[in-house]
């Protein structure tokens, strides 16, 4: 949000609402942050919102991840062919990518502290923003809605407990990315060749290198819906109390349990 065009002009706000989406600061844990950057590098830095940095880190680590082969070599090794892992690992990528990972895991966690911090600061100044924003293609509003129905979207079709949410970029990204995922993987051939009974055609059409995305994409998606609309509802309660605070409740007044 640019300070110097806004009419509030304050130094900090704790949330921006557009027609694209609802991007708020709260608490998080960096531990937890930590975590899902060494699950996927770039996760940890969508659920702090910053979005140009995950989609940046993710994209590298499909890329970088694809050319050295390493989900190849994680299953080989969990099958205790050590052999078979260390032959597919192409070794003129190795050293370009450890030193992201570990970079995606660091700043994740460092963010994470500093948002703390700005948040606590934010929640001081109390600085006004826009609650409803409308355009030509989209309309966005602060709202109450249900944490298990955006698991429950997000359990279907990845991405659509976001778009739940009004998070119009993350979405159309992350369906992007699952769509590529499940097209490469053959995951709904095998998936219906499961159905028919067909267990060895099943597993010999899936592409586990593909394949092994899918996993962190499914479960970061229902975790990042069922704690956005947990934190949604949160700020959309603050600004209510707000509201009925400055227009409702006479200065100098206090209601007591009880009182008539």
């Amino acid at each position: 949000m640019d300070n110097f065009r806004n009419k509030f002009r304050n130094r900090r706000y704790i949330a921006h609402v557009s027609i694209l989406g609802t991007t708020q600061l709260h608490k998080r844990n960096p531990f937890t942050i930590a975590c899902w950057s060494m699950a996927f590098p770039g996760f940890g830095h969508l659920l702090l919102n910053k979005y140009l940095r995950g989609y940046a880190l993710i994209l590298w680590e499909m890329f970088i991840n694809q050319k050295i082969h390493l989900n190849l070599a994680i299953i080989h090794t969990f099958n205790g062919q050590f052999q078979a892992a260390r032959d597919v690992l192409d070794p003129r990528f190795m050293s370009l990518y450890i030193p992201v990972y570990l970079f995606a895991i660091y700043d994740s966690y460092r963010t994470a502290v500093d948002l703390n911090k700005i948040y606590l600061l934010a929640q001081r100044e109390k600085g006004r923003f826009n609650e409803f924003s409308i355009g030509a293609l989209e309309i966005n509003y602060l709202d109450k809605r249900s944490p298990w129905i955006a698991v429950i979207w997000s359990m279907g079709i990845p991405s659509l407990g976001q778009l739940y949410l009004h998070r119009i970029v993350l979405a159309t990204f992350i369906l992007t990315s699952t769509l590529l995922i499940i097209w490469h993987s053959n995951l709904i051939l095998a998936l219906h060749d499961l159905i028919l009974g067909d267990i060895a055609t099943s597993t010999s059409v899936l592409d586990k290198q593909w394949l092994l995305y899918f996993p962190s994409y499914y479960f970061f998606t229902i975790y990042d819906a069922f704690t956005n609309t947990v934190e949604n509802n949160k700020l959309f309660n603050e600004i209510q109390k707000k509201y009925m605070q400055d227009h409702y409740q006479p200065a100098g007044h206090l209601i007591t349990i009880g009182e008539q």
